[in-house]
């Protein structure tokens, strides 16, 4: 079994309901047919038999779930929706993660207690920044705690700063900025000490760690250098160097198929941290490409069967708590 630990999907119902509230939104999922038509979906995984996915809600989510009065009855709508999803075609998904509006902290809790408990979904999706501005990570830490409770993995995905509009210009928020808001997600949650205080709690960063495995070095050096030149001590509060908390976040391969790219991230992060993803259904042939020349990238990596099969399949049975 191959496990796609990083994929999108908009439900149908949920794609409607939220085409009644903003028709662009609705305009701009209706060209990616796959995200909401299940059949279509299928007939691109009937190419790949062995491929199991997990399913996160496609990225639009972050311009409606931060509406206030609007968001919780949206998020309920996405897990239900998922969760049905998941449980109508077990052969076809193998989990569901939620969502959850932001707007309040205590609803947010609220609806990630019923998704994992009630729904059975395995993990929770956050987008970074949210509404366009940095998280204000002490007041996300409940949401820290209960993860941690509840032992599932938080899946991160970037999104669009208000103050970068040109982001949209030459698709480079695709192409570039999803990377760099990535990292800067990373970083805030290293120097602002959540991965020291939360040494259990285990998240997922979209494609292959971003820029942080390729600026292995650089961090490290960067960090000692501006301590002793410049004298911005922000490793005051850690015990260790920063370097080692970068190294405890979980990734994907999700990089369109680049086994040199797939060794940077495995050079960083390890066999343990690395896991099957291919952010369907965002390719020339809405899936089908990114998960055919994602497997290639792995199976041509230099490493040995039993490593490739932690990133296929164990890693995500590990983490999503499946026998």
């Amino acid at each position: 079994m191959k496990i796609d630990i990083y994929t999108h999907i908009a439900p149908p119902k949920y794609k409607s309901f939220v085409g009644k509230i903003s028709p662009s939104i609705e305009d701009h999922l209706n060209r990616v047919h796959t995200l909401y038509n299940i059949e279509e979906r299928f007939r691109v995984l009937d190419k790949f038999s062995d491929v199991r996915q997990v399913l996160t809600l496609a990225m639009t989510a972050a311009s409606i779930l931060e509406d206030n009065k609007i968001g919780v009855d949206l998020a309920k709508k996405a897990n239900d929706e998922i969760a049905e999803i998941v449980l109508r075609y077990p052969d076809r998904f193998i989990a569901g993660i939620a969502s959850s509006s932001l707007s309040s902290i205590d609803e947010a809790i609220k609806e990630i207690d019923r998704a994992i408990k009630e729904l059975k979904l395995k993990g929770l999706q956050l987008f970074f920044p949210y509404g366009g501005k940095i998280w204000d990570i002490e007041t996300f830490t409940p949401i820290f705690k209960k993860m941690c409770e509840v032992d599932l993995p938080i899946w991160i995905h970037p999104a669009i700063p208000i103050n970068r509009r040109d982001y949209e210009k030459y698709f480079i928020d695709h192409v570039f900025g999803w990377p760099y808001e990535s990292t800067v997600a990373m970083v805030h949650l290293v120097f602002q000490g959540v991965i020291e205080k939360f040494p259990n709690l285990k998240i997922l960063i979209h494609h292959c760690g971003a820029m942080v495995p390729f600026f292995g070095e650089r961090i490290k050096e960067a960090y000692n250098a501006s301590k002793i030149i410049h004298g911005m001590d922000f490793e005051a509060k850690l015990s260790q160097h920063p370097i080692e908390y970068f190294k405890m976040f979980y990734t994907d391969t999700a990089i369109g198929g680049s086994t040199s790219g797939l060794m940077c991230g495995y050079n960083f992060f390890g066999s343990d941290h690395l896991l099957f993803g291919t952010d369907m259904p965002y390719d020339s042939e809405y899936g089908a490409k990114t998960i055919k020349l994602s497997i290639e990238s792995i199976e041509k990596m230099p490493i040995d069967e039993e490593e490739k099969r932690k990133i296929f399949e164990f890693n995500a049975k590990k983490l999503l708590k499946i026998s």
